[in-house]
């Protein structure tokens, strides 16, 4: 077999694939790939499959899924698009990249949306349903030839597939069954390994049922039949099987597996989208760990008996979005009030209100770190990658319980619905706290005993001999007794703060990558460390002075951060949340709105850090990270 790389085999051809010898192999180091298709009709059941076939074949995988707002949009709209987005290489993969090179379309609609959002590559090629252009229908029929006229205008490589006719020689009902036909032929298209193929389409229904599953397993071998006799190329994507164990999972699983290795043994929430699937995972596994997945009536309750139980001595956790922390606000307040152990888990979405309930954003921070009424310090950090949503669970519990406070991780719709290998935790017994203390309590001793240089007072928990006394949510002194003098207060408000400035102590700043001086320095937190990593790696490519930084604890933030930003001309933040450009209409340098992390940046360092911020719904892409960074660089030498 001839083997070329893509820039040397783009063509424009229409129509049915040409019939040749043997097909042409496009051998290639990374490729993106897309199903979409009505909600409904099981695209991103394909692409879970797919992506986590690849990752366990050794390529680098990260997965985003494609969800449509509307719980049911219409058929054949394009801003109903539902399915599923795989980035995968021979090397590791980070973020979804920016253009999609390869698409599977159930039909021209919902094709020309994402065409609209900019998501396919010029040169990419389109596997499109052709069974609407004889639809009894004569609209359909009309939107068809339209939407193909359309499709003429681009650089594309149409291949018309008969998804529904060749899936009804099979089943009844196509909704169920074009998913697994595209999945076959892209494990042709892609030499994918069909025993994990069949391996992962038993993990998915062969609960269902015997038949269920023989049914999509012949399903995707008739797709990679249809592509074998019909299309005259292949592409190639070499794998590279790791040395170690890995797993596969999106950030929600791992959420969830980290809840358990934490040693946490409630978990008490109320769906909410993108979280929901976090409480789905632990209700299926959680019990055979001894542990408790509550449903609330709603999130008020939720994040109630969570402190509850962390109050009798248990470890609790509660797992929401944006809306429900809103909710959760007054309770978060208590528990910093009372000093009880809290892990909070908000997976963030669009807003405000209701916002974009299936879409990413980063715009919880601010209300992460003072959403609460009063003076009522806690943690906050954020996870980066799924391995990190596993691994930050392990570090949230400890800290709540060390520091006696609340800990909020973050993480979002990207890393909650992505899919992305990572090396398989080693389970270690240090992850878990030994158990609390019971020993009869001195009657001299306050139930708020606070270390006057940390803070620090030792828990209490119902049933310890000597130790009751009576929990309040008022101001109260060290023998929590309802005060309203002024130095009581004061001194409660003093240590809960202190304990912040011990935590900020033990933190070590965020490593740097690149040279540790330079023209620009690019920062971020969260999902959007993947994409500016490969962002900068372009820009250092090219010759451009350019590191990052990314930052997992923000509130406390890491210490020695203004001596590591005064090395570089310029700082700006990255990030996925809304800030003014400095030349919009009114906009002047006393009233712009910055975006969230650059906020809490220039008052902690008083540095001029600058930001580049978007809101479009989806991950950033490290194209346009890389234009704002040049465009920064032309500004010339912060001032």
């Amino acid at each position: 077999m001839a083997t070329k790389t893509r820039a040397a085999s783009k063509k424009k051809r229409r129509g049915k694939a040409a019939e040749k010898e043997g097909p042409e192999v496009i051998r290639v180091p990374e490729t993106t790939v897309e199903i979409v298709s009505d909600s409904g009709e099981g695209a991103q059941k394909c692409g879970q499959i797919f992506g986590a076939v690849c990752a366990k074949m050794g390529n680098g995988a990260w997965t985003v899924e494609i969800i449509p707002a509307e719980i049911q949009p219409p058929a054949r709209s394009k801003a109903g698009g539902s399915g599923n987005r795989i980035r995968f290489g021979t090397e590791e993969v980070t973020n979804w990249g920016d253009a999609t090179n390869l698409v599977v379309a159930f039909n021209e609609q919902v094709l020309l949306g994402r065409i609209e959002l900019g998501a396919l590559a010029e040169d990419a090629i389109v596997l499109l349903e052709n069974q609407w252009a004889t639809h009894p229908d004569e609209d359909i029929r009309k939107e068809w030839e339209e939407g193909l006229k359309e499709l003429s205008k681009h650089d594309y490589r149409i291949i018309e597939v008969p998804m529904e006719e060749e899936c009804l020689k099979i089943v009844d009902d196509t909704r169920r069954g074009k998913n697994m036909f595209a999945l076959g032929m892209l494990a042709w298209i892609y030499d994918r390994d069909q025993e994990l193929i069949r391996g992962q389409i038993a993990h998915q229904f062969r609960k269902k049922g015997e038949d269920i599953y023989q049914r999509n397993v012949e399903l995707m071998e008739a797709g990679y039949a249809w592509a074998q006799k019909n299309l005259d190329f292949r592409i190639e994507v070499p794998t590279v099987p790791s040395d170690v164990p890995k797993v596969v999972m999106n950030g929600n699983e791992a959420v969830g597996m980290g809840v358990i290795a934490a040693g946490m043994e409630l978990c008490s929430m109320y769906p909410i989208t993108p979280a929901t699937s976090a409480s789905h995972y632990l209700g299926d596994v959680f019990e055979r760990f001894g542990g408790v997945v509550h449903q609330a009536e709603d999130e008020i309750a939720a994040v109630g008996v969570a402190i509850g139980a962390s109050y009798s001595g248990k470890v609790a956790c509660t797992i929401t979005s944006g809306p429900g922390l809103s909710l959760k606000q007054e309770f978060l307040g208590l528990a910093v009030m009372l000093e009880v152990p809290l892990v909070v888990v908000d997976v963030q979405r669009g807003g405000p209100s209701t916002g974009l309930p299936t879409k990413a954003e980063q715009s919880d921070l601010l209300t992460a770190c003072f959403g609460q009424h009063g003076d009522a310090p806690h943690v906050v950090m954020a996870a980066a990658t799924i391995d990190e949503c596993f691994h930050s669970m392990i570090t949230a519990r400890r800290i709540a319980e060390a520091f006696k406070t609340v800990v909020i991780v973050l993480t979002d719709a990207n890393l909650a619905t992505g899919v992305q290998p990572f090396v398989r935790p080693q389970v270690d017994a240090r992850w878990q706290q030994a158990p609390i203390g019971l020993a009869p309590v001195p009657e001299d001793k306050p139930p708020y005993d606070w270390d006057p240089r940390t803070g620090l007072a030792q828990r209490r928990v119902p049933g310890q001999p000597g130790g009751m006394y009576t929990a309040t949510g008022l101001a109260h002194n060290e023998w929590s007794k309802v005060a309203y003098d002024p130095d009581s207060h004061q001194r409660g408000c003093q240590m809960r703060s202190r304990k912040m400035a011990v935590l900020q102590s033990t933190l070590k700043p965020p490593e740097i990558r690149g040279d540790d001086s330079g023209d620009l320095l690019v920062v971020g937190w969260g999902s959007t460390r993947g994409a500016i990593e490969e962002a900068v790696d372009r820009a250092r490519a090219e010759g451009l002075s350019v590191s990052s930084c990314h930052i997992t604890f923000l509130s406390p933030l890491p210490p020695g951060l203004k001596q590591m930003f005064s090395r570089f001309d310029r700082v700006m933040t990255v990030e996925i949340n809304y800030s003014d450009e400095p030349d919009d209409p009114y906009v002047t340098e006393e009233n712009r709105r910055r975006a969230q992390l650059c906020r809490l940046l220039r008052e902690a360092t008083l540095v001029d850090v600058d930001c580049w911020s978007r809101v479009p719904g989806q991950p950033l892409r490290p194209g346009k990270i890389l234009k704002a960074i040049k465009q920064r660089l032309e500004m010339g030498v912060q001032v």
